[in-house]
């Protein structure tokens, strides 16, 4: 990371290693949930003690809204108030983003004040999260245009997996849907009875 940082010019944070709390991952581990957010949150602190130089964000784990919560207080033990980081990731939701659960876990813990990004938030599941994250990344674009043939009209490549244009046009089109997103709802039309 230290490397990165010094050859990106825009870098501003880099994720912790979280341990993903999916009942499947679980099952592989042979640990609990609980275990695992112990592991994340000892992840950060040696991070930071290892290169506090490094913007580490630290990332929530959990598989229910009580998991999630109870995690931020095993980092308030841990001296780690999460309010006051600039970004906290949340895990565990790419593949359920699109729920309610998703949804009810991003409220909780926006409602404490955290700033969220979201990991693998795909369009749908941005369109139900936007009012409660901060930022989120998704391959979405890059795995979609992979199995197309060439999208943005280009000679010089086959697909449009890794091309800037396609992911800017790509960028400009998910933003105009958010920005619809957030606008308040219209008001239905008045209906007259004769």
């Amino acid at each position: 990371m230290r490397r990165y940082r010094e050859s990106l010019a825009d870098f501003q944070w880099a994720a912790i290693q979280d341990w993903m709390c999916e009942p499947w991952i679980l099952q592989k581990t042979g640990l609990s949930v609980a275990a695992h957010q112990a592991l994340s949150v000892a992840s950060l602190l040696e991070l930071r003690d290892r290169a506090p130089e490094i913007a580490w964000a630290p990332v929530l784990q959990g598989w229910t809204e009580a998991d999630y919560l109870r995690h931020v207080d095993m980092y308030a033990a841990s001296g780690v108030d999460l309010r006051q980081e600039s970004i906290v990731g949340i895990g565990s939701v790419c593949r359920r983003q699109g729920t309610y659960e998703a949804l009810s876990v991003c409220r909780a813990l926006h409602a404490l004040g955290l700033r969220l990004h979201g990991f693998g938030v795909k369009t749908n599941g941005l369109r139900l999260l936007v009012r409660y994250l901060v930022s989120a990344d998704s391959m979405a674009w890059s795995y979609d245009a992979r199995r197309k043939p060439t999208l943005c009209g280009s000679q010089l490549h086959k697909n449009c997996a890794n091309c800037l244009r396609f992911a800017l046009r790509w960028r400009e089109q998910l933003l105009e849907y958010l920005r619809q997103a957030l606008e308040p709802p219209r008001k239905p039309a008045q209906m007259r009875l004769w």
